[in-house]
């Protein structure tokens, strides 16, 4: 078990309900690779992320940022950003 805030796990389980995972949102480590990690993660998926998160916390993360690769990097990256950009 790792050391999620409140908001890491949030968006954990998030991320777990909307990709239909088998793991428990508190399983996630926070530092690993979204892409091609332990979850197994793709584009396709990253791409749904992208979509609950914009319907979740109002923003949309553009696929052409030029610092999506570093937001998606892991849960903890996603997580801040969310953080920073939310309106909801």
């Amino acid at each position: 078990m790792y050391g999620l805030t409140p908001q890491e796990l949030e968006l954990s389980a998030l991320i777990i309900e909307a990709l239909n995972l088998p793991v428990n949102p508190q399983e996630v480590d926070p530092e690993a690779p979204l892409y091609g990690g332990t979850l197994g993660l793709d584009s396709i998926d990253l791409l749904e992320i992208s979509m609950v998160i914009s319907k979740q916390y109002g923003f949309m993360i553009s696929s052409d940022s030029d610092n999506k690769i570093e937001i998606f990097s892991c849960l903890r990256n996603l997580c801040t950003y969310v953080q920073m950009h939310k309106v909801k």
